[in-house]
């Protein structure tokens, strides 16, 4: 059985993709790469079929009518067939050395022991700047060994477990029964928090993996693209309030994590809805509060009750300032704009 599969999502990729395939097929037979051509108008499946033909052992190639990125993904899940699974998207691509200690890693677990979970670093490779900022998780993950969601410390501002850091074993994605919504931005919110309430056990390593490549014109996670698409957010917010409940996670730490994780999101929408200050926008913000209040009263108490929660609901011109401001130093602080 291959080690790991590595779903790539390609929706007219053709300018950048190749940099992205060639950074994966380092991992040579012992991975399956699952390139997911969602229904481009360039060239990209084209130069996809090229690498399945050169290839046929390693990549394999799956033309559909366009989905957007969780319909590939879904895609891509119904297909992988090896013990864990990566999804790399097609603008982004992965340091060797460290891909090479990840799958060194998969390889030296005993099969009746086998973490639910691999988490990495990752690196925000933004364009234009020299510095680059790497998101790790030495202050709240044991490194290098198995561990169990006690063993957990606390995530500093922007460390949170996004997409690009996890590999789920796929026994998980199964059990929790992951299906994406099609035609939506912002579904890696979902995959990285859902599957989660389902992880027992975890195994990090100290490297810097995956290189998360912003700055590209009309990436989704700029923040004007972000409030043409606000409907889209709001969406991904209530499917993660829904697919989870708090209630029935018996870890403390797991819990914690994701009301925290929770907490991010709302506050990313909620902000992005102040920052239209129109009336349909603040409406729209009353709806998503009570759309939590609903699902879970003692969620919605305690998003309401925190620090942030204080924040995004202002009762005067400055508090809303203030909440844009504290929303902008955030995306400074790590580096994702």
């Amino acid at each position: 059985m291959k080690l790991l599969s590595i779903i790539v999502p390609c929706y007219n990729s053709a300018g950048y993709m190749q940099k992205c395939i060639d950074s994966l097929l380092v991992g040579g037979e012992a991975v399956e790469i699952i390139i997911v051509n969602d229904g481009s108008t360039d060239s990209t499946a084209v130069i996809a079929d090229g690498y399945a033909q050169k290839y046929p052992s390693i990549i394999s190639v799956h033309h559909q009518p366009n989905k957007g990125h969780g319909g590939a993904i879904n895609t891509g899940l119904a297909k992988a067939k090896a013990a864990y699974v990566k999804i790399v998207d097609s603008d982004d691509w992965v340091d060797a050395k460290a891909y090479k200690e990840i799958l060194s890693a998969i390889n030296s677990f005993s099969s009746n022991n086998l973490p639910d979970a691999i988490v990495s670093n990752y690196v925000y490779e933004k364009q234009g700047k020299r510095k680059k900022t790497v998101i790790n998780y030495t202050s709240a993950l044991p490194v290098g060994r198995i561990f169990a969601w006690d063993e957990v410390g606390r995530f500093g501002l922007g460390r949170y477990m996004l997409m690009h850091a996890i590999i789920y074993k796929r026994d998980i994605l199964t059990k929790c029964s992951l299906v994406l919504p099609e035609h939506t931005f912002y579904v890696d919110n979902i995959y990285a928090f859902a599957p989660l309430a389902h992880v027992e056990t975890m195994y990090y390593l100290d490297v810097d993996f995956y290189r998360y490549f912003i700055g590209r014109e009309g990436q989704s996670v700029q923040e004007e693209t972000m409030i043409k698409r606000i409907d889209q957010q709001l969406m991904v917010n209530k499917i993660m309030m829904k697919s989870v409940n708090l209630r029935t996670i018996s870890s403390p730490p797991k819990r914690k994590y994701l009301l925290n994780y929770l907490e991010i999101v709302t506050a990313i929408s909620s902000i992005l809805l102040l920052k239209q200050n129109t009336s349909t926008s603040l409406m729209k913000k009353h709806k998503l509060w009570q759309f939590i209040k609903k699902q879970d009263a003692a969620v919605y108490k305690k998003l309401r009750k925190g620090g942030l929660g204080k924040i995004l609901h202002p009762k005067t011109a400055l508090g809303r300032q203030v909440a844009i401001a504290v929303y902008k130093a955030s995306r400074k602080i790590v580096g994702f704009s």
